[in-house]
C-alpha cells in the first residue's frame, strides 16, 4: 500500500518516468505515513489519439467522484 498508476500520452523518456516515479512515491509516502518500500508506481504510455478510449472512458469519466485531482479538459 499504496499503489500508484499513472497514465499519460507516449513520449516521455525512461529518466523522466524514473524521475517522476521517485518524486511520487516520496511525496506519498510523506504525506499518507508510510514506507518508501510500501510505495509501488507505474507508468503507462497511450498514444494520444487512443486517450479517449483507454483512459477518459474507461478510468476518469467513470470514476468523477473518486477524483480528488479533477482535469480541467473533457472528451465529450
Amino acid at each position: 500500500m499504496p499503489h500508484i498508476e499513472i497514465q499519460c500520452f507516449s513520449g516521455r523518456t525512461e529518466e523522466q518516468k524514473k524521475k517522476c516515479a521517485e518524486r511520487i512515491a516520496d511525496v506519498v509516502a510523506e504525506t499518507l505515513g508510510c514506507k518508501m518500500s510500501s510505495v509501488s508506481v507505474a507508468i503507462t504510455d497511450v498514444p494520444e489519439e487512443e486517450w479517449k478510449e483507454k483512459v477518459w472512458d474507461k478510468h476518469i469519466a467513470l470514476e468523477l467522484d473518486n477524483l480528488y485531482k479533477k482535469p480541467g479538459y473533457t472528451c465529450e
